[in-house]
């Protein structure tokens, strides 16, 4: 699952604006109508302008407070247009968007708790820039392959649903993990599913206010450290096949964007990096190397669409995108017998050091990662 967020409700319109996430950046010049500065402290969230012209528009955000924040751009009914998690205190990075005229609202989250410190804007007029064809083709190619990942993920969780219901505890433990890959493989645009991910993949620190925990993680409970299957447990395990079935369905119709399909595979690295790697996400299970490989996976898949139009824009970043990716999934490699399997080694028996490594390789991956979305739309921009 994501880091906790704001509320994702259910997806039912065409989305508005498309969002590119660069580097950090040193500063803004603060001189332009598409420019805004976004100065976030632990109080506060202050915005240069409420009012731009649609079209690009640059959010640079500066964080001023002592509390790492997040920042979120969304629609007035708390869709999530797009974000920036882990903006450490004293440092500044930047977000550049395709916005069509209309109402947002930018949200700064100190502490990354809690519904955010709000700013109600608007973009009027203007227009936004043609998307090259091949990134449709990219978006299409994708949807399809989130579509065959739904596909395979039903049969495989009916598998351990059906284990639970019999009340077969070592049966449930052995579907669970493989139940999972392909839910993980396509996390990269997991905010187009809508109120899905929090169905069904929400862990018990991530629960919101009056929020009921259903999903994977409360049967991964109940399965290892519990160790003891209930007649409600039996219960979550229906309705965990009733959300994915939604979640299969609702592929077809989800909004994805050659930016979304980059962002997302940026932001989920970051989540590999505070929950994955930390042992957090499969803290019960111990599971942990499996999620991580399918959304390595996942976010690979994203790149490799999107490849021949950054290939074309910048070609360093292809290079070492393609070193990195490489290298990630070599280490990956290590802590399984048959590369072909996703028979991984327990994360309980992961030692610190290896651990640090993993993040090493994380973290040199997901920097220039987050440079992919503003080269599939530099030409156009």
């Amino acid at each position: 699952m994501r880091a906790a967020r704001l509320s994702v409700l259910t997806f039912t319109a065409v989305a508005a604006l498309t969002a590119v996430t660069g580097c950090t950046e040193k500063g803004s010049s603060g001189d332009s109508d598409r420019v805004i500065d976004v100065t976030a402290t632990d109080s506060k969230c202050e915005v240069s302008k409420k009012a731009f012209p649609a079209g690009h528009v640059e959010l640079a955000i500066e964080n001023k407070g002592s509390k790492v924040t997040e920042v979120y751009v969304l629609f007035p009914d708390d869709r999530i247009v797009t974000e920036r998690e882990n903006i450490g205190p004293g440092t500044k990075q930047k977000v550049t968007a395709e916005v069509k005229a209309g109402d947002y609202t930018i949200a700064c989250k100190p502490g990354m708790k809690g519904d955010g410190i709000r700013q109600e804007v608007k973009a009027t007029g203007g227009s936004v820039a043609q998307r090259d064809p091949r990134l449709d083709s990219a978006v299409a190619a994708y949807r399809k392959y989130a579509q065959e990942q739904a596909d395979a993920t039903l049969p495989l969780a009916k598998t351990f649903a059906a284990a639970v219901k019999a009340g077969d505890l070592e049966a449930a433990k052995k579907a669970y993990a493989p139940s999972r890959i392909g839910w993980e493989r396509t996390e990269p645009v997991a905010e187009s599913f809508g109120d899905i991910d929090p169905k069904v993949d929400v862990r018990a620190d991530g629960l919101e206010g009056g929020q009921k925990w259903t999903g994977w993680h409360r049967l991964e409970k109940s399965l290892w450290q519990d160790k003891k299957i209930t007649a409600e447990d039996k219960t979550l395990a229906d309705q965990l096949i009733t959300d994915l079935t939604d979640w299969q369905n609702r592929v077809g119709k989800a909004d994805i964007t050659p930016t979304s399909m980059a962002n997302g595979a940026k932001e989920l690295l970051d989540e590999v990096a505070t929950g994955k790697v930390t042992g957090e996400e499969e803290r019960y299970s111990h599971t942990d190397l499996v999620d991580f490989k399918a959304n390595v996976e996942g976010a690979e898949k994203s790149y490799a669409l999107l490849k021949p139009v950054a290939e074309e824009n910048d070609a360093a970043l292809v290079t070492e995108l393609d070193k990195q990716f490489a290298a990630l999934n070599t280490l990956l490699d290590k802590y399984r017998a048959d590369k072909t399997s996703y028979d991984f080694t327990s994360y309980d028996k992961v030692g610190d050091g290896d651990r640090k490594q993993l993040s090493d390789g994380v973290n040199a991956l997901a920097e220039p990662l987050s440079k992919l979305a503003a080269a599939v739309v530099t030409k156009s921009s």
